[in-house]
């Protein structure tokens, strides 16, 4: 089979392996579609903080049962997708039913080798259904249940004032389901056209230019009191710590991106505003199945958000192009 292998930072190559033989509580999947995330953009980058090369990347998974187990409900040819995080089931968070926390946690494409290749051999019980969802648009389960996770962590209710930070694809699935809930969202960017098309496809409520002139208008449109949470998607070190400013009192910050620096902020403020800090990791079950309501619901627009596609055999250029912030891509797709 065809795997895309990231050798070190900077190089793809496009390799021949063997097809992985399916132990007895896996399913060998032929996988359909991969998207690619800022995850898979900062290890091609150098700058992913879980992960040693080489690696085949890909965790935004769809495909076609090839085999399953004797008596599994999956049979051949059936549409799947894969919740990539393998928990070990045995440690003290995954007791807890924090399987996304596992203390041995493999994630797909990142601890261990992914599904940017034909086939891929992956526990039975992380392969799931796509019911009426096609194919391309399940390659996309994966990062909308991050920005699902993220939101159920931090509670957010209906009429909360709400800022993200950072209108990539997470922070994009981030404002989908504070929207769901019935949130009121701001969304902050340094890219006009991601400020754009969060407000024209995503129907946040106002978008903001980061900058010098970006904290007064957050006071304006706050009246001064500042947001009800803060949710951090920039995978940048200094603007999470910037977003501290933007806490109003009895807050919460969430973090979903993850940065290899230490972030500090300024003690005494967050105690005065009484501010709750929260990260927010992977995803679990229940908001993958969030995912799929709001999907059946017509709450995600995937025709918009699939902005690039293209083939596995082209990833080392596709790879580069689509890296650069001009190329405008929200979500790029391999199909194989």
């Amino acid at each position: 089979m065809k795997a895309l292998l990231c050798r070190e930072p900077g190089e793809l190559a496009l390799v021949e392996r063997p097809v992985p033989e399916r132990r007895q509580d896996e399913v060998l999947v032929r996988i359909r579609h991969v998207g690619i995330c800022g995850t898979d953009f900062h290890i091609y980058a150098g700058n992913q903080p879980f992960l040693t090369y080489p690696r085949v990347m890909g965790h935004e998974l769809s495909g076609t049962v090839e085999e399953a187990p004797q008596g599994s409900a999956l049979k051949r040819g059936d549409p799947v997708y894969i919740q990539p995080y393998l928990a070990c089931g045995e440690c003290r968070a995954c007791g807890k039913g924090l399987t996304n926390a596992c203390q041995r946690i493999e994630v797909l494409g990142v601890h261990r080798d992914g599904g940017m290749a034909d086939y891929l051999a992956v526990p039975e019980r992380n392969v799931l259904p796509t019911g009426d969802i096609a194919l391309i648009d399940a390659a996309m389960i994966e990062f909308l249940a991050i920005g699902a996770h993220g939101i159920r962590r931090g509670a957010i209710r209906q009429g909360e004032r709400v800022l993200v930070t950072g209108a990539g694809p997470i922070g994009m699935a981030a404002i989908i389901f504070a929207k769901a809930r019935g949130a009121v969202v701001t969304v902050m960017d340094t890219r006009r056209d991601r400020l754009t098309f969060s407000l024209d496809h995503l129907q946040a409520d106002e978008g903001l230019l980061a900058g010098p002139a970006a904290e007064a208008e957050i006071a304006r449109l706050t009246g001064g009191d500042g947001f009800d949470i803060v949710i951090d998607a920039t995978g940048n070190a200094a603007a999470i710590e910037h977003g501290f400013r933007f806490l109003g009192h009895g807050s919460r910050y969430l973090l979903l991106s993850v940065v290899r620096q230490d972030i500090t902020f300024s003690d005494p403020e967050f105690h005065k505003r009484e501010a709750t800090l929260l990260a927010s990791r992977n995803a679990q079950p229940e908001d993958f199945q969030e995912v799929i309501r709001q999907m059946q619901a017509g709450k995600v627009p995937t025709r918009a958000l699939n902005t690039h596609q293209g083939s596995l055999s082209d990833g080392p250029a596709l790879f580069k192009d689509w890296s650069r912030p001009e190329a405008g891509v929200i979500k790029g797709i391999l199909e194989l």
